[in-house]
């Protein structure tokens, strides 16, 4: 079971990589971090007074407010939030993520995706669920190999499931990946809010929450998702832990500083593990509980998660920053100009996901994307590729996505899978014939494969 599950991985794998490249977006880097971010009109770079006026209102009337408080403010506030107001995706360009860079990237992913449902023994149904898909590109390489590997897919009923919050975000995955064929729901409280086909016939929902999208089979992605959501900052104190806050600057009224808590909060006293040996801990609570929802919803109806992120295991402090303009930014200053992230604790997702699923990774996405495959891929379109500019583009690409120095060992891939996924399978007894049961069954990305 284990070489043909292999076999099969090797075969889909060849398939998918003698389709030729697609065209690229132009790729640009920002030299501070791995992860590019739009250049906002001369208009929207001006300080946001109105966001600061919302926080120091709210400052002057509750007192100093946690920095997952902050965070939520200004990148997700229906007003003036920085991911609901910025034009992150127009002429200047947005983030530049892996799948705007390469489309190899997807295409390993959409591999990943039918390697674990083979792995799973094929269900009928299967949902793919994207959290914040950015523009779709992403989504879009993954359903071009399913359409490449569709005698593989055949007898499965599937199906593209969106978690996205900015409504402008949106309508251009809408656009990128239904075209017209999409429609807005006719009332904001109803839990799809648009729905789509793709020009293959496959359906695609819009959710604002991972619990709107219904039960099922699934196969859950999360590229670049974790590392925005709010984080809670915690400092070591002589009179134990104390939560950071975000506070006014009694000395500049227009500004913000952050101060520690005087005494222990509800976030200080239950999120900080009490074997924590850091003097410094930023913990994502939001983010625990939705890989608690990942978990269950893997445990009882089957499935799989992928996470792509930034990240350590359990090992950095300090990693919340801002990033404008393609440079580093304030976290305080001009609150809904910037974009703000902090590194994934991968050991804080292992931790709360519980025993119930089995976790896998984190490992380097130079590792991930080499144990795929990549190297193979790229080969196959440089020997397909005679135009100079092209190859030099795929190239840069390739290095850009596994170049230590770059991508390839600031982003991780982490899994969560269903333990039977990894079950030795059982092996018949008999009179001086019994065997060692084999190994588990390998699992793409996370064990190296070969290729023949």
């Amino acid at each position: 079971m284990r070489a043909l599950l292999l076999g099969k991985t090797q075969q889909l794998v060849s398939r998918v990589f003698n389709h030729p490249v697609r065209p690229s977006a132009a790729v640009r880097w920002r030299a501070a971090q791995a992860r590019l971010l739009c250049s906002s009109s001369p208009d929207e770079e001006k300080p946001r007074p109105s966001m600061l006026r919302h926080l120091t209102s709210k400052i002057k009337a509750t007192g100093p407010i946690p920095v997952a408080e902050y965070m939520r403010e200004v990148l997700t506030n229906p007003v003036t939030g920085y991911y609901v107001k910025n034009n992150m995706l127009g002429p200047d360009g947005d983030f530049i993520t892996s799948p705007e860079i390469s489309q190899i990237f997807g295409e390993l992913l959409g591999i990943w995706i039918i390697s674990e449902w083979m792995g799973a023994g094929g269900p009928k149904q299967l949902q793919l669920v994207e959290l914040g898909p950015g523009k779709g590109s992403l989504a879009a390489d993954v359903l071009r190999v399913f359409s490449q590997l569709q005698s593989v897919l055949s007898g499965a009923s599937m199906s593209l499931h969106l978690v996205e919050v900015s409504p402008a975000l949106s309508h251009i995955q809408a656009q990128n990946l239904t075209g017209t064929r999409n429609q807005e729901a006719d009332s904001e409280d109803e839990p799809v809010y648009r729905r789509g086909e793709t020009s293959t016939g496959l359906p695609v929902s819009w959710y604002r929450r991972l619990d709107d999208v219904p039960a099922g089979f699934s196969i859950f992605l999360a590229h670049e998702f974790f590392d925005a959501l709010p984080i809670h900052k915690f400092q070591r104190t002589e009179k134990g832990w104390r939560e950071v806050m975000v506070d006014i600057d009694p000395e500049k009224p227009d500004q913000l500083r952050f101060v520690v808590a005087p005494s222990s909060t509800l976030a200080s006293s239950t999120l900080v593990q009490a074997d924590e040996r850091r003097h410094h801990v930023e913990v994502c609570a939001e983010g625990g509980v939705i890989v608690q929802q990942l978990a269950r919803r893997i445990t009882e109806d089957g499935g799989a998660a992928l996470i792509a992120d930034y990240g350590h295991d359990g090992t950095k402090t300090d990693t919340f920053r801002g990033f404008k303009g393609h440079q580093l930014h304030d976290v305080l200053a001009s609150p809904g100009s910037a974009d703000l992230t902090a590194d994934v604790d991968f050991s804080y997702l292992r931790r709360v996901a519980g025993g119930g699923v089995a976790c896998m990774g984190p490992v380097s996405q130079r590792t991930f994307l080499k144990n795929m495959g990549i190297d193979t891929r790229l080969q196959v379109l440089l020997r397909n590729c005679s135009d100079p500019s092209t190859r030099k583009q795929l190239i840069s690409s390739y290095d850009m996505l596994t170049n230590p120095a770059k991508m390839g060992e600031r982003f991780h891939f982490f899994s969560l899978l269903h333990p039977s996924r990894l079950a030795k399978p059982k092996t018949s007894e008999g009179l001086k014939l019994e065997k060692k049961s084999p190994a588990p069954l390998p699992v793409a990305g996370f064990a190296e494969l070969s290729f023949s």
